[in-house]
């Protein structure tokens, strides 16, 4: 099923879990739960223009919530919903700027006034 790479989109995942992983150039994004990897791995290189070395992918099953509507009022569970996660190794050479801070420029005294 060809779909088309604009329709696919991935977006980074900042935790810190994630920030640990970018030190060695593994980097996680959400994807669509109907994206197989090589939609993945073409979306990644055209929205970020990285060349993509691996690609492991996940299904995190969504959390059962409990409810209620009152005091003994019809209670029972729900499931939030399911979520995909890609966790793309780049080549070497390749990296994100993701996580990068900008510097600052040194303030000169005429600016602190």
């Amino acid at each position: 099923m060809a779909k088309n790479l604009s329709t696919i989109l991935v977006t980074p995942v900042t935790t810190e879990k994630a920030y640990g992983l970018s030190q060695k150039n593994i980097y996680v994004f959400n994807v669509p739960l109907q994206a197989n990897k090589n939609e993945i791995t073409d979306a990644v290189t055209s929205q970020y223009g990285v060349e993509v070395k691996a690609i492991k992918t996940l299904v995190q099953s969504g959390k059962a919530v409990r409810y209620s509507r009152g005091k003994n009022r019809y209670p029972g569970t729900t499931h939030r919903v399911d979520t995909k996660k890609a966790y793309v190794t780049l080549a070497e050479g390749s990296s994100l700027a993701l996580f990068e801070t900008p510097e600052e420029e040194p303030k000169t005294k005429e600016e602190k006034k």
